[in-house]
Formats: C-alpha cells, sequence, structure tokens
C-alpha cells in the first residue's frame, strides 16, 4: 500500500499543495485532475523525488520513500509530459542508458520491453519515430528494474485513438499484476480507466466520483 499524507509545497508565498492525502491500494489506478496550473505535476514530481515538498510523507508499507531515495528509485516509475528521450539516439541506445545488454535482452524477448511493441523499433532513431512510439519507449526505459508505482503526467496528451489504445492495454496489463498507478489526466478515456478519482484546486485534493457527467465534471474543475 502506498500512503501519501499531508503533501504540502509552497513557492514564495503561494502554496500550491495543502496537506494532499489519499492512498493507493495493488491494482488501483488513481487519477488526478485539475485545470492548467493546478499543482497536479508538482505532486507527481514530489513523488518522484525530482523535488522535496514543504511537509507531509510519502511511504510504502511504512517505509519513508521521500527520505529513502534509493528505495524509492526501486519501487517508483515516473514518466513525465514531456520526451525526455535523447533524440539523436535510436530506441536501443535509449534503453542501453538504463537496463544492462543481459537486462535489455530479456525485456525485449519476453518482458515489459516486448508488451510494449519497441522490438519493433529498435534501430530508429528517435528523431524519426512517433509520438506514440516516443512514449512507449518513455514507459520501458521508467520500468526497468520492474517498480510498483507509475507515475504518469498527461501519459496519452496529443496522441492518437490507436496510440493510445495501445499504452492503456499496456495499463492493464501492469494493474492485472498488482501494479499501482497514479495518473494526471484531462482525457475522459482515462477517467474512465481510473478506480478512484481525485479533483485538485486551489491546493485542495477532494475524492470525486465520475458519472459520465461532463458538464459537472467542468463546472467541479
Amino acid at each position: 500500500m502506498f500512503e501519501i499524507k499531508g503533501i504540502e509545497k509552497s513557492y514564495g508565498r503561494h502554496q500550491v499543495l495543502k496537506g494532499v492525502t489519499f492512498d493507493v491500494a495493488p491494482g488501483e489506478i488513481i487519477g488526478i485532475l485539475g485545470a492548467n496550473g493546478s499543482g497536479k505535476s508538482t505532486l507527481l514530481s514530489i513523488l518522484a523525488g525530482l523535488q522535496p515538498p514543504n511537509g507531509g510523507y510519502f511511504s510504502i508499507d511504512g517505509k519513508d520513500l521521500i527520505a529513502n531515495a534509493k528505495l524509492r528509485n526501486k519501487q517508483v516509475a515516473y514518466v513525465p509530459q514531456e520526451n525526455p528521450l535523447i533524440e539523436e539516439l535510436n530506441a536501443r541506445d535509449n534503453l542501453r542508458m538504463w537496463y544492462s545488454r543481459e537486462e535489455l535482452d530479456k525485456e525485449l524477448k519476453n518482458g515489459v520491453l516486448k508488451l510494449l511493441g519497441i522490438d519493433e523499433f529498435l534501430k530508429v532513431p528517435v528523431s524519426k519515430i512517433s509520438g506514440g512510439m516516443k512514449k512507449r519507449l518513455t514507459i520501458g526505459c521508467a520500468m526497468k528494474g520492474g517498480p510498483k508505482l507509475m507515475l504518469m503526467d498527461e501519459p496519452t496528451a496529443a496522441l492518437d485513438l490507436v496510440c493510445r489504445g495501445e499504452i492503456y492495454d499496456y495499463f492493464e496489463d501492469f494493474r492485472s499484476r498488482g501494479g499501482t498507478m497514479i495518473i494526471s489526466t484531462h482525457e475522459l478515456q482515462e477517467v474512465e480507466l481510473c478506480n478512484k478519482c481525485y479533483i485538485l484546486k486551489d491546493g485542495v485534493l477532494r475524492p470525486y466520483n465520475y458519472d459520465g457527467d461532463l458538464a459537472h465534471l467542468i463546472g467541479r474543475l
């Protein structure tokens, strides 16, 4: 069980996160909804260890993941909205920055990289592959070592329906094997994949039960 308790973050006098608290059980997908600038990306970057909170606690089974960077890096994968790949390198060379040769061969043959279909474009420069392929490659890099929690910042923004479907298939497989996900999203398809949703507004996170009423959701946001 991952627990997030009382996460706070301020930039000067502006408090972006005000005691954000929720938990995530194995096999759950949690959706974080909110307008642009509401703090969704800030929350995910704190959980990923990219910036420190001003207060709060993030743990797995009672073990502190904020203080223990080594444990956090083993348990938590982070896929940012922006493309973090090195465009001049091909897909294999990007993966080699994360995987040993033996690990890479194993995962391409019968593992997460095979499941993501990365073996189909290994030798292609990143600058020449599609947005969907880049996203799958980014996920493949992040999943090195088999983390239990994926943090996804708008994972399918600007992707076409086919690319989204491929990524959603992987999400379902990851969840079916007990994996846990926290997704920052504006996409209704992703909202419908989630077991629980929350709205982040004015620094406060509140539960939200999406029932298909888009007008109501827009009003809440």
